[in-house]
């Protein structure tokens, strides 16, 4: 899989630009400020529609344009898809797919296929459980577009009966008693919603396991212990490694599908209700979980040194592009300014990890900060304008 073209209509500071792209690795190098990160934000878009640095999509609209437009033509084997979208702030963005309108933007997801590797990617070692969480998902998504519904079903109801305990909890205070006669209903569909994402993120991090190992050796040049563990806000039916459904364990125990977690995730919500009316939130589910990350033995958070740090980010991100290779979906490599975050050994060992991909787009502030192992296609950024010079 690979881009073959990009074009941007008032996609932040590029009031239109088109860029012919190909297999291989391409440099994007440019001083800081001029536009590069703008054009791999871009891609990953198209990819996940949503952007690596902000949560909201104004901020994506050039200022003083009403929208914005991305076209990506993509190639897989012999077959070419045009993706087009709109984005719209404050009203719903449309897609295109080969110039036919689609009924939900989310019906293009899993044409483009990105792995990202950017300076964000220490606060998944060092940040929130919400950075965590987030890239499981998005990689779940990747793998089985359809989980993008499961995801926007779970966040629904998950507002919704957040906002009656809330409604709830601040009649109570004032004296009423607060009207809860839903809340079962609402129990009932966060607990289908959550078994089937808890149970779709246990799965990988089962499957991402051996990987981020693997990798973290490559990356780091050590042999240290890392420690790759799903931290579920519900208590587990029964003690064991996790694994998908139904799948038997080497002792012959059969792990809990998901029809056991959705009861679990209920009972739970029966326990913490009290306490949830009293709080006005939703205290239990998939969105409170966390992913525990540990090198030799001790949490990577507060504990790992910068190197451990920017090892085991790297690590999780080979880790996702080797699974979504096993999957048969070669995703396209994003680099975005990720050298410069490295020492020299670190720089070289990831450079040849990644160089075999199909597509690599590099970006740097000055081209020497890219490894010789990426040489390639090499264009300048400079004040919205991307210039080839080799």
């Amino acid at each position: 899989m690979h881009l073959t073209h990009l074009s941007l209509v008032d996609f932040r500071s590029y009031p239109s630009l088109d860029l012919t792209l190909g297999p291989g690795v391409t440099t994007l190098v440019g001083r800081n400020g001029q536009g590069k990160t703008n054009l791999i934000e871009a891609i990953g878009y198209v990819a996940t529609l949503a952007s690596h640095r902000v949560s909201a999509d104004a901020p994506l609209v050039r200022e003083g344009a009403s929208h914005a437009v991305l076209r990506a033509r993509i190639v897989r084997g012999d077959r070419a898809a045009l993706v087009e979208l709109e984005i719209v702030p404050g009203r719903a963005n449309r897609a295109r797919l080969n110039r036919a309108p689609v009924s939900r933007p989310r019906d293009v997801l899993g044409l483009l296929c990105t792995v990202l590797f950017a300076p964000e990617d220490l606060a998944l070692v060092k940040g929130d459980p919400a950075g965590r969480r987030q890239f499981l998902d998005e990689l779940l998504v990747a793998r089985t577009p359809r989980m993008a519904a499961v995801l926007a079903d779970y966040d629904r109801v998950l507002k919704q009966r957040s906002t009656l305990l809330r409604t709830a909890g601040a009649a109570r205070r004032s004296g009423g008693k607060g009207d809860l006669r839903t809340l079962d209903v609402w129990d009932g569909y966060l607990a289908s919603y959550g078994a089937e994402l808890l149970a779709a993120r246990l799965a990988l991090v089962e499957a991402l396991r051996p990987g981020v190992a693997r990798a973290y050796a490559a990356v780091a040049g050590t042999q240290a212990q890392v420690g790759f563990e799903y931290r579920a806000s519900v208590p587990p039916p029964q003690q064991g490694p996790v694994l998908p459904d139904g799948q038997v364990l080497p002792d012959g125990q059969v792990w809990p599908d998901r029809q056991v977690w959705e009861e679990a995730i209920r009972t739970e919500l029966v326990a913490a209700r009290p306490r949830e009316v009293e709080r006005g939130q939703t205290l239990v589910g998939p969105h409170r979980d966390d992913l525990l990350l540990t090198v030799d033995g001790r949490p990577a958070r507060g504990y790992a040194s910068h190197g451990e740090s920017w090892s085991l980010a790297l690590a999780l991100r080979l880790a996702s592009f080797e699974l979504l290779r096993a999957d048969d979906r070669e995703p396209v490599l994003l680099l975005d300014d990720v050298f410069a975050e490295l020492d020299a050994g670190r720089r070289s060992r990831l450079a040849e990890l990644v160089a075999p991909a199909e597509q690599v787009l590099v970006t740097a502030a000055v081209e020497a900060d890219v490894p010789a192992e990426l040489a390639g296609t090499c264009f300048v950024v400079a004040a919205g304008e991307v210039r080839r010079v080799s």
